[in-house]
């Protein structure tokens, strides 16, 4: 669906991206990075709106340098600023996002009512914008991205300014974008654990550059882990699992095993019982995006935030 090679934007003083090379899969794909990653230059060069200061970039297999208009009738783009005319009613303003795509009057009339009934909007439609709440004016952000039926949709930052319900009910309308629609989405994010429960592959950048990119079952399946909680002696487990080859950490009251296969659990269960104290749980425990990137020699500047940021998002 994308792709970029050796793909770098600078602006006097500043570099918004750097060299970066990546491939985006049909599916949902979530782009996260901390504010000024470079993930909304990255989108407006995918569109054709900002050129590229050095490298290539394709959208569809298109050119971004020379096919710009045939990308953005192709492609939905909900931006992440409040864009919308105030005065203009819903099914006015996505109508004329739909004749602006190509759409002939009649059947941008009949997409918009289908689309806003997608989004939730139907009721509320021909109430002017301005009375709308922010999660109401995200979701028209949304519809007139959707239209007229693209290929391929970017949303920038979607779930800016919404609340935690709001959150949620944003992201089942993108996941549903793809699996009722088949339309692939690019969404961009900050919040790792949001992209996370929402998409099929990740890309992380970082100051412009490519930290990972993968799949996010292989993000966090690699790094599942077994929860033991015990009554009491966690030193005694610890030293005992260690003895028998079992990478184990101490977290607080937990201990955090590294599953190297079935045999783990067996491991230890005959450990706690030769210990002779309780079991309180013992749970299989996949780690989060946020984690693999928060390292106290190497994470980037403002990843600890973020991860934290994260979290708190995951615990609510």
């Amino acid at each position: 669906m994308i792709s970029t090679e050796s793909l770098s934007k600078r602006y006097p003083g500043v570099t918004a991206l750097d060299g970066l090379s990546v491939a985006v899969t049909p599916g949902v794909t979530g782009l996260v990075g901390a504010n000024g990653a470079g993930k909304s230059t990255l989108i407006k060069i995918l569109l054709g709106l900002s050129p590229a200061t050095e490298g290539r970039a394709a959208v569809l297999g298109l050119d971004v340098a020379t096919d710009g208009p045939q990308i953005r009738s192709l492609v939905g783009y909900m931006p992440e600023h409040d864009c919308l005319p105030p005065d203009v009613s819903a099914t006015e303003f996505v109508v004329h996002m739909a004749r602006m795509s190509g759409l002939p009057p009649s059947a941008a009339r009949e997409r918009t009512a289908d689309t806003l009934r997608h989004v939730g909007l139907y009721e509320e439609r021909y109430r002017p914008m301005g009375g709308y709440s922010t999660g109401m004016k995200q979701r028209v952000k949304l519809a007139q991205a959707l239209v007229h039926d693209p290929k391929l949709v970017l949303l920038d930052e979607p779930t800016n300014g919404l609340d935690p319900a709001g959150r949620d009910e944003m992201l089942a309308l993108i996941r549903r974008v793809h699996t009722d629609f088949g339309i692939s989405v690019l969404v961009t994010s900050h919040l790792l654990g949001e992209l996370e429960r929402t998409s099929d592959h990740i890309v992380v950048i970082d100051g412009g550059k490519l930290l990972r990119a993968s799949s996010t079952s292989d993000f966090t399946q690699t790094t599942a882990s077994l929860a033991v909680e015990v009554t009491d002696r966690e030193e005694d487990l610890l030293a005992l699992l260690t003895g028998a080859g079992l990478t184990t950490q101490a977290q607080g009251h937990l201990l955090l095993v590294d599953i190297a296969g079935d045999e783990t659990y067996d491991t230890v269960r005959d450990a706690v019982a030769g210990l002779g104290v309780g079991l309180v749980r013992m749970e299989q425990r996949r780690h989060r995006i946020a984690e693999l990137f928060v390292d106290d020699d190497t994470a980037p500047a403002g990843a600890d935030a973020h991860s934290k940021e994260g979290d708190g998002r995951e615990a609510a």
